[in-house]
């Protein structure tokens, strides 16, 4: 079921007098809107989290997760973010793989990204790591309305999973967005295994887009996140079957990159950002974002790959194995 819940939403109360200024003034004006999605594989603090089993990434632990090396990933993954356009800091971005609060206070506010303004909404999931999914938005080109987390119902032999976070939110053009954050279960045990388990969620996602779809048929509708299944898969072609397409099935990289994320040689793209026709239509551009820091040499397949933070137990300065998918809209 939907949380009755509101989840807290940072500073809301100067941060609405300062966008009702700025919608004011844009509300009559067409606008882009540039939306980006990126896994960013393990953005845990080096703090123990009580109840949750996170001790891979503390000090003291195998992967010596440091306040440093804690650090340093932030600003990685707060320069990957910076990178994506020439234009300006994207207005929406839908994360996977954040632990909690106090990480996303530190991207947002503390990191080479506090700057850039953004307030952010994340769940708080029953996930055995402590895993969740967030979205930071510009408070000048949106404004949150509601926010609910989205609590999976486990079948059998499925593990506690993420929450699905869905937000809506007024953009400058003065419509309705409706957004919905995804990190699907991993193909752990095998694609056939797990396949239940991320069936699961997609009912969950797909009731959810009924009851908005209900409401207002033409509704503004994006949902984004890591599915851990290919663009032709039974779970996303479920969703597909709610009036949604994918927006960022054949997009491709620069450099040779042919999808978000390469396993054992092989690129895949396990990324997705779907959306509703009427947002679907106003595509102006979808590409994943490559440039060449956030990319390192494959010695074993050959070619490239995302550079990771862990190359198996051994630490690098890397920034995510997923790489960001990028989608600009015009309205």
């Amino acid at each position: 079921m939907i949380s009755d819940k509101l989840i807290s939403l940072p500073r809301m109360r100067w941060v609405i007098g300062l966008s009702l200024i700025i919608f004011h003034f844009c509300i009559c004006r067409a606008q882009s809107l540039t939306f980006v999605e990126l896994n960013c594989e393990n953005l845990l603090d080096y703090h123990d989290d009580a109840g949750k089993d996170d001790s891979e990434y503390l000090p003291d632990a195998t992967r010596h997760w440091t306040k440093k090396r804690y650090w340093r990933k932030l600003n990685n993954i707060a320069q990957e973010l910076l990178s994506v356009s020439d234009e300006g800091i994207p207005d929406l971005v839908a994360l996977c793989e954040v632990e909690n609060d106090s990480v996303l206070h530190d991207l947002t506010k503390r990191s080479l990204l506090r700057n850039a303004g953004y307030e952010y909404v994340m769940t708080s999931s029953p996930d055995l790591r402590g895993i969740d999914v967030a979205l930071l938005y510009s408070p000048f080109s949106f404004l949150p309305v509601l926010s609910y987390s989205i609590r999976i119902t486990p079948v059998d032999g499925m593990r506690p999973t993420r929450d699905i976070l869905y937000v809506s939110g007024q953009i400058v053009s003065g419509d309705t967005l409706h957004v919905f954050v995804v990190h699907f279960p991993s193909r752990f045990g095998g694609e056939r295994y797990s396949r239940p388990f991320r069936k699961a969620v997609a009912d969950r996602l797909c009731q959810s887009l009924d009851s908005v779809q209900n409401a207002c048929p033409d509704a503004n509708i994006l949902i984004a996140g890591d599915f851990n299944d290919d663009a032709d898969s039974p779970s996303l072609r479920q969703i597909y079957r709610h009036n949604i397409r994918n927006v960022t099935g054949s997009s491709h990289g620069l450099n040779g990159v042919r999808g978000t994320y390469r396993y054992k040689g092989e690129w895949g793209s396990i990324d997705h950002i779907l959306a509703s026709p009427n947002i679907y239509n106003k595509v102006d551009t979808a590409f994943i974002h490559s440039p060449e820091f956030i990319l390192e040499e494959e010695n074993i397949y050959g070619g490239i790959r995302p550079r990771r933070t862990y190359n198996g137990m051994r630490y690098q300065p890397g920034y995510s194995d997923h790489l960001p998918l990028v989608v600009k809209i015009e309205f």
